[in-house]
């Protein structure tokens, strides 16, 4: 079965600083691309970084490009999502998958376990 624990969230100010971690377990998680991902109640779940297997290939939504940092450590299962400049618009749920296929507006994932999420609120 495979888990994802997601964890980092919290409440900061406006310009404020967070670096979100993720772990899965029951799978191997050097084999696939990974992604962040947000969502607020009643959208839709949207991709805002992804990062190959090996580490080498960044994409980010334009949102967030040049605030937010991803990356990754496969020999700790671990994801990584380094996010700076926060702004209120950044407030949502985070969560964490490996992915097939993506592109900016585009993601597939290889199953559809999910984790909880971790609550990002950017707010004075």
């Amino acid at each position: 079965q495979v888990q994802w624990v997601e964890s980092g969230g919290g409440l900061v100010q406006p310009g404020g600083s967070l670096e979100l971690s993720c772990v899965v377990s029951g799978r191997t998680f050097s084999d696939y691309a990974m992604g962040w991902f947000r969502q607020n109640p009643g959208q839709e779940r949207k991709l805002v970084a992804a990062l190959t297997w090996n580490g080498h290939t960044t994409l980010y939504s334009d949102s967030v490009k040049g605030r937010f940092t991803i990356s990754r450590d496969n020999a700790k299962n671990t994801g990584y999502l380094q996010m700076t400049n926060l702004k209120p618009e950044d407030t949502a749920v985070y969560y964490c998958n490996s992915l097939t296929d993506y592109a900016e507006t585009y993601y597939e994932t290889v199953d559809d376990n999910w984790g909880q999420g971790t609550q990002v609120t950017v707010s004075s």
